[in-house]
């Protein structure tokens, strides 16, 4: 447990919001760096600096299908007088010779190919009558993967600048450039860039594995039919969800009847593919509350930072909240309350930062903003507890949906964003601007 932990002053203490929150960050480090595969290392986090070995393009390359010409021989060029040059041969993408492009001639060239030598610019072949005018040239044939061998005269119709249609080697990045900072997340196009300036494999911190359970022995699996007295198990697969979206690979264990040395049992045997565990359920106060009493000796604890413990939060919902380490590794453990939406809100204030720092991101919350409240209600907030209601967001204005019920799934599921009611506030009036956590 880290310094910020001191602060408790047994069970009675109640932890702010923002308390609870450093320590999870001051215990939680980032993973260390592994090298991967490209496509492995997709949504993970560069740890390096990555410069350029070769400049993109690594030569002068057509951006068109036409003919490589120079640019005195299409000067003057119209439909009237068209430029008539002999086509001396095909440059096609990949092509390691090319012919020599000389005056009063033209090479056929393919998009992609090398500007042969000689040639300053490309004239598109729709500018050109095919080579079909004269000779047993047959026409362009687009895209061609192996055109026929040009011959014979092209007729350009207009004329050219120098380096027309011609992308520069370089014109992307040069060599020596640096191409992606560390701190990047790689998404596509970053996957894309380091293919192409030839990376096989890059330097990153891996994706955290999060496992995730419920307890309660009144959950069941969705699909299944409900007895008497059971519900269907939402948050394990809400908090998977979760923990995936905000860039984790996560596993989803389900639900743990009320059982303490199954519960036991179950973490530990998920000690061995976790970064972080995240339970929800059994944390407050109640007779079945049996989360307590498993974590206390799980795996391997020592007297260095081992064990979790559970927490009053002045924050609703969410108020019941544990933290802490388990097993020989000294994993991460969250343990949240069993409402759908407490344990929600809870995973959004705390697990998501969590997660993103084990990423090695800087900016491991959601962003926030300022918005108009608009309602047709006051507010109500309980005096010295920080509220989280669920709200919709859109042209900085902010509308509650549903009440303040911690069980209200319904409600959630039309939320994007997060209305915040700070502790020393009891009512917030319509019109009035509050803080808004936006959720996507």
């Amino acid at each position: 447990m880290s310094s910020a932990a001191t602060r408790a002053t047994g069970q009675d203490h109640v932890w702010s919001v923002a308390e609870h929150l450093a320590d999870v960050l001051e215990t939680v480090r980032p993973l260390e760096p592994i090298e991967l595969q490209l496509l492995d290392a997709q949504d993970c986090v560069l740890v390096e600096d990555v410069t350029v070995p070769l400049s993109l393009p690594p030569f002068d390359n057509s951006s068109m299908d036409g003919y490589a010409v120079r640019v005195a021989d299409v000067a003057g060029a119209s439909e009237k007088y068209p430029a008539a040059l002999s086509v001396v041969g095909d440059v096609a993408a990949g092509q390691a010779e090319q012919p020599h492009v000389g005056p009063g001639e033209a090479a056929r060239i393919m998009t992609g190919a090398p500007l042969p030598p000689g040639a300053e610019a490309v004239v598109p072949v729709e500018w050109t009558d095919g080579g079909l005018g004269e000779g047993p040239v047959t026409g362009m044939r687009a895209h061609s993967a192996a055109p026929e061998q040009a011959s014979g005269v092209v007729h350009v119709h207009r004329p050219a600048e120098a380096r027309a249609h011609v992308r520069a080697e370089g014109s992307d990045v040069r060599a020596g450039d640096r191409a992606l900072e560390a701190g990047t997340v790689l998404g596509p196009p970053q996957i894309a860039l380091l293919a192409a300036i030839g990376r096989g494999t890059v330097r990153v911190r891996p994706r955290p594995r999060v496992v995730v359970l419920s307890t309660g022995s009144e959950l069941i699996q969705p699909g299944e039919k409900l007895a008497p007295g059971q519900i269907y198990d939402s948050n394990s697969f809400a908090l998977t969800a979760a923990a995936r979206d905000a860039g984790a690979i996560a596993y989803r264990v389900g639900a743990v009847a009320d059982d303490a040395e199954t519960l036991r049992a179950t973490i530990e045997d998920q000690l061995v593919r976790a970064d972080l565990v995240v339970t929800t359920g059994g944390v407050s106060v109640g007779a079945y509350d049996v989360v307590k009493e498993a974590l206390e000796s799980v795996g391997d604890q020592d007297e260095e930072g081992g064990g979790v413990e559970f927490r009053k939060l002045a924050m609703q919902p969410g108020k019941p909240q544990g933290f802490g380490s388990i097993g020989p590794d000294h994993t991460p453990l969250l343990a949240l309350p069993g409402n759908p939406v407490s344990s929600y809100v809870s995973f959004e204030l705390f697990v998501r930062p969590a997660i993103r720092t084990l990423m090695g991101l800087d900016d491991v919350h959601r962003p926030t903003t300022r918005a108009k409240l608009t309602t047709d209600r006051t507010l109500t907030s309980p005096a010295g507890r920080r509220q989280f209601l669920r709200g919709t967001y859109g042209d900085g204005k902010v509308t509650p949906v549903g009440g303040s019920g911690s069980h209200l799934v319904a409600a959630l599921a039309h939320a994007d964003a997060l209305i915040v009611v700070p502790e020393d506030e009891t009512s917030v009036e319509p019109g009035a601007e509050v803080e808004v956590v936006l959720l996507r």
